[in-house]
């Protein structure tokens, strides 16, 4: 049995892990922090998957294949941790990312409901539609239990023979596909998956030129009396205004209302304190109280901190490091939707496709002949 080594058990690595195993590799999976990692923006309640990406067809076209690998990866685990709400996208009107996500949506087959600002009032009463230029609600998408998934994904792997090693990676040999620890440890295999999040930049050469670190910061909120019911049966709420973007989570079962930044800071350190200040809180509520009707009596829950590895155009880095070596980074935020999928095309290593289907350039996705 051919064997492989993955850095990092965030999605993306434990999703790699999955795929090699699937293949028939032996995996060992190294990771710096427990698993799940706390730290991990992997491990928050919830990740959005929706067909909606602007004029990026490639991705919208690849969300397909991304609900097959998640259905094939529910039948291992034995549960279907993913909620369906359908997307709600509001907007100021003219040309940008709504007016893009519409005609990329209708081009390809998918049924949008265009809504007015008196349709959105009608349908979602806690909305506010003051100042709402345009608007459009799909059926299609909803929520991953993101903390869930990986949860039941790392036991999962466990079950398979997947080993999982504590241990800091301090360098990296690609040629190789070795891994030296903060020990003095050093690990090979015949394969190694780099897939460490916002820490990659310090391990991989050329990597922090190309992808950056950003902390962000997400509000978990109680609605008011009046609006709870209509919370627990929103869809996704994508708003891309002009002024700064925010999406919201609605309050699926088990988990919380979250309001989320659409802008990147690209600040910060991967290490830096994971505490979010009152501060940080406050700047993403002010983005959303516009659009909340009663913003006023939302309950703030909590804060949370998480760091995404930023590409400046949002495309996935997947890429050989030679023959023996890929690195996955650059995820920018999106990624989380299209783990398994990923993970699926890592495992059948053909590194000549890799690039540019998960950079959303379009073709099949490499992974017809494993999955």
């Amino acid at each position: 049995m051919p064997d492989a080594l993955v850095l990092g058990a965030g999605i993306m690595g434990l999703s790699a892990a999955w795929g090699l195993t699937r293949a028939g590799f032996s995996v060992s999976v190294v990771e710096q922090d427990d698993v799940p990692n706390p730290r991990g923006s992997s491990v928050d309640e919830h990740r959005l998957i929706r067909h909606a990406y602007g004029a990026a067809a490639g991705y919208m076209h690849m969300v397909e294949e991304a609900f097959a690998a998640w259905n094939l990866l529910w039948d291992e685990l034995g549960e279907v941790p993913y909620a369906r709400t359908g997307v709600l996208a509001l907007g100021d009107g003219g040309a940008g990312w709504l007016a893009d996500s519409r005609a990329t949506l209708r081009q390809a087959g998918h049924a949008v409901q265009d809504l007015d600002a008196g349709g959105v009032t009608a349908r979602f009463p806690m909305i506010n539609p003051a100042g709402l230029g345009d608007a459009f609600h799909m059926a299609e998408g909803g929520v991953l239990m993101a903390g869930r998934i990986v949860g039941l994904l790392a036991a999962h792997l466990r079950r398979q023979g997947v080993r999982f090693i504590r241990g800091r990676a301090t360098d990296v040999d690609p040629a190789r596909a070795s891994l030296t620890l903060e020990d003095g440890a050093t690990l090979q295999a015949g394969r190694l998956v780099l897939a460490a999040g916002p820490w990659a930049p310090r391990l991989v050469p050329g990597l922090a030129a190309r992808v950056t670190p950003s902390r962000q910061i997400v509000v978990y909120l109680e609605p008011p009396a009046q609006h709870r019911a209509a919370w627990q049966q929103a869809p996704m709420l994508l708003d891309l205004s002009a002024a700064g973007g925010f999406y919201a989570v609605p309050p699926v079962p088990g988990t919380r209302l979250k309001i989320g930044d659409h802008r990147f800071s690209c600040l910060g350190d991967a290490d830096d304190p994971r505490e979010a200040s009152k501060a940080e809180a406050d700047a993403i509520l002010e983005l959303a109280r516009p659009r909340l009707r009663d913003a006023g009596q939302y309950r703030v829950l909590g804060a949370r901190t998480c760091y995404y590895d930023v590409e400046p155009e949002e495309r996935f880095l997947l890429e050989p490091l030679g023959e023996r070596c890929v690195v996955m980074s650059g995820f920018s935020g999106h990624g989380f939707k299209f783990g398994a999928l990923l993970g699926l095309a890592v495992g059948a290593w053909n590194l000549a496709a890799l690039p540019g289907w998960a950079a959303g350039r379009g073709g099949a996705a490499p992974t017809a002949s494993r999955a």
